[in-house]
């Protein structure tokens, strides 16, 4: 396990890690090409993690609501540190536990040791706490550590907007989830990611109640993180607004499961929104494309982003409102089960791909298809992303190359481009 060239990530994991905080650093970057590694002590490669959803639902304190299970592709007992570029840790109660495992202390001391960025949200400081990390550095967390911070030599910092990082060495921390556009640019230039070409583009998301949980949030911070400015809009709420989001995974039934999911914030009203002002649309699935459908005033928005030739993107269900307005016809798409029969009657031409790019057209099937569907959007957007790569990672002085993440993942995510 690890990389002999090839940038990567260790993901440190447990029962009731907090959700968003695993998922989009795991796609994220992915997406661009790092591999990342994910394990936790007492399980195997294949084994699943329970993932915690913690949001504000109106009560003193975050409410804690189950969220998908989360497959590790690497075992505990094989890492070894040396190999990987930057280590994560997503908060969540499991922390509680790994913060008195000594194998897990010593994975976090040696990557401290070699001054190798770690990555921390929410109370996964606890564990850089328990591992004599913190003293001297500053950082940021869930307020209820900040007592446990400065008894552990470390310099609390405010999360203050909760969407901001601290960097203080090689550590980054944060508040949580909120944070994570910033925390995936600090990562990136700790990893040295290089991101250039057209990283101001503007990119519009629509969204309603029961949007996808990971398909709305995942692309909505990962472009954030490359610099693009993203707004989310839903026709019948205000700038500020909530949208609840849903949980589809599989667990073994014929058809996915739903469960409540993070709740999303609307970032704009939509009688602001102006075709004019967007490079690209993205439509995720769940099931508010089938509110939004019904919806004129939104499907004539789909529709006059064809018309104006600007990019246009879609998740699983979110090709419903494609074929509302349209924009399907003739159209090579990805597309899971759900979506296929749609897709045949609207004129597309399905493709066994994650991921399929036809002109200005990027489909994908569902978010397990999110990194291949982000690679593609940002290489249609004319953003380029280059990782610095070590090619003899054992030498402390080899030299490195810059290589473009397109070239990295043609070949390994399931991309179809026309």
């Amino acid at each position: 396990m690890g990389s002999q060239g090839r940038k990567s990530a260790l993901m440190i994991c447990g029962d009731y890690m907090e959700d968003y905080e695993a998922i989009v650093p795991f796609q994220a970057l992915q997406a661009f090409g790092i591999r990342v590694d994910c394990i936790s002590p007492g399980k195997r490669s294949g084994d699943k993690c329970l993932t915690a959803v913690h949001d504000y639902m109106g009560y003193e304190l975050y409410t804690e609501l189950p969220g998908h299970s989360f497959p590790l592709n690497a075992n505990f007992d094989e890492v070894k540190p040396e190999l990987y570029d930057a280590l994560i840790i997503p908060g969540g109660r499991f922390t509680e536990l790994l913060c008195v495992d000594d194998k897990v202390l010593n994975i976090v001391t040696k990557f401290n040791e070699a001054n190798k960025p770690i990555a921390t949200t929410c109370h996964s400081q606890l564990i850089l706490v328990s591992a004599e990390a913190m003293k001297g550095k500053a950082c940021t967390g869930f307020p209820s550590l900040k007592f446990v911070i400065h008894l552990a030599g470390g310099v609390w910092k405010d999360p203050e907007p909760v969407t901001s990082c601290v960097l203080s060495g090689n550590v980054i921390s944060a508040i949580g989830w909120p944070a994570h556009a910033e925390y995936i640019d600090i990562l990136f230039r700790l990893m040295g990611v290089k991101v250039t070409g057209n990283q101001n583009r503007s990119v519009l998301m629509l969204c309603g109640d029961y949007v996808e949980d990971y398909e709305i949030n995942v692309p909505f911070q990962a472009l954030r993180g490359l610099g693009c400015k993203v707004d989310a809009v839903s026709p019948t709420k205000k700038k500020g607004e909530k949208c609840v989001t849903a949980i589809h995974d599989d667990e073994g039934a014929q058809v996915c499961s739903e469960k409540q999911g993070h709740n999303f914030i609307v970032t704009a009203n939509w009688d602001e929104v102006k075709v004019e002002n967007y490079d690209c649309l993205i439509i995720p699935g769940g099931r508010s494309p089938e509110f939004l459908v019904m919806d004129d005033k939104v499907v004539s928005l789909v529709k006059e982003f064809g018309d104006k030739n600007k990019i246009i993107s879609a998740i699983d269900q979110g090709k419903l409102l494609l074929a509302a307005a349209g924009l399907l016809q003739g159209k090579r798409c990805a597309s899971s089960y759900s979506m296929k029969a749609i897709v045949k009657v609207a004129g597309g031409e399905l493709v066994k791909a994650d991921s399929v790019t036809h002109g200005n057209l990027v489909t994908a099937t569902g978010w397990p298809a999110l990194p291949a569907f982000i690679s593609d959007l940002v290489n249609i957007l004319g953003i380029s992303v280059a990782i610095a790569m070590t090619l003899n990672p054992d030498s402390p002085t080899s030299p490195v190359q810059w290589e473009e993440t397109r070239a990295v993942l043609c070949g390994c995510l399931g991309r179809h481009v026309l």
